[in-house]
């Protein structure tokens, strides 16, 4: 009788959700995090993939105690978190889950816009405080979305869906990338601006730009100054897209009216950090993929990443580098 085939065992850095995880089966063996502190060299040595579940930094420090990693199976499109250097340094290829996103981040960012506008989160609050005794027509009065001008910044494949569900709102859409996309402007309707124009012109601005050394801190002081002071400001980027200190000034001085969040810098902030005690503040949990089929569909991606690598193929999702 044969004994049965060991599979590879891969290193998983937070448990998965039942409905992610058994999408693995049958393809590894998970193994903790924590090995990488209290795993023996031969442990380690034994680990030939690894799946990350959320932003735990990889880097030189995690890869040197596991020579023989061929890949990592990240969970989501963005990879600052995964020193993609190193990794190749390494030898390791890396992986993550393009488009399987696009959809639903679109949706959460029109969600957080129409919650800014029509102060939704506001509204909640008073609603189910004491002081709601009766229809006030003359209480939180919203901002009209309907024909307003919507600033995207970043036209890839998010800002572009974007785009397309603000057209549903007669919204006149302006666009600043690197690269004019003529063919977006005759598909969409969109109109290219350079950043002062779009900042200038804009009742919304939304961030769609992935996090690189040249959008760190590319909203800043001067950026926001240059904003309408009726503007409201959507991240669902990442955090460090914005730079904090000067976004509480311009929200705390009027600069702008308002301003949502879905990513920040860190994650989560600290519960002292001063953007916490703005009103005009809607923050949420980094919730833009955050709908059951999405988040199926990029496990699925996931694995689809974590068995070519295992195998020495080419990563269907591969991050270039």
């Amino acid at each position: 009788m044969s004994e049965p085939v060991s599979q590879p065992l891969v290193i998983l850095n937070k448990p998965l959700p039942p409905y992610i995880a058994e999408q693995f089966e049958g393809l590894c063996e998970f193994v903790p995090w924590s090995l990488l502190d209290d795993g023996s060299a031969e442990q380690l040595a034994a680990i030939t993939g690894m799946v990350i579940y959320g932003h735990t930094p990889v880097n030189d420090s995690v890869l040197d105690k596991l020579p023989n990693v061929k890949v990592i199976s990240n969970f989501g499109v963005g990879y600052d978190h995964i020193d993609v250097a190193s990794a190749t340094r390494h030898g390791v290829v890396v992986g993550n889950t393009p488009g399987a996103v696009d959809g639903a981040t679109a949706d959460m960012t029109m969600a957080l816009l129409l919650g800014l506008a029509r102060r939704v989160a506001d509204g909640d609050r008073y609603a189910r405080g004491p002081d709601f005794l009766h229809f006030d027509p003359s209480y939180m009065i919203g901002k009209e979305v309907y024909g307003s001008t919507l600033g995207i910044l970043g036209l890839g494949r998010i800002g572009k869906q974007v785009a397309q569900r603000a057209k549903g709102f007669d919204m006149k859409i302006l666009y600043h990338k690197r690269t004019r996309d003529e063919a977006a402007e005759q598909a969409l309707g969109v109109e290219y601006a350079s950043l002062e124009q779009l900042l200038a012109e804009s009742d919304f601005v939304t961030l769609n730009v992935p996090l690189t050394p040249e959008t760190r801190g590319m909203i800043g002081t001067a950026q926001l100054r240059q904003m309408r002071s009726d503007a409201m400001l959507i991240n669902i980027a990442r955090g460090a897209v914005v730079d904090h200190d000067a976004l509480h000034q311009a929200l705390s001085e009027g600069w702008i009216a308002a301003a949502a969040l879905d990513v920040t810098e860190p994650e989560p902030l600290p519960r002292d950090h001063p953007l916490l005690k703005l009103d005009n503040v809607l923050i949420t949990p980094h919730l833009g993929s955050a709908t059951r089929g999405t988040r199926s569909w990029m496990g699925r991606m996931m694995v689809e990443n974590l068995q070519a690598g295992l195998q020495d193929q080419t990563l269907p999702y591969l991050v270039k580098t």
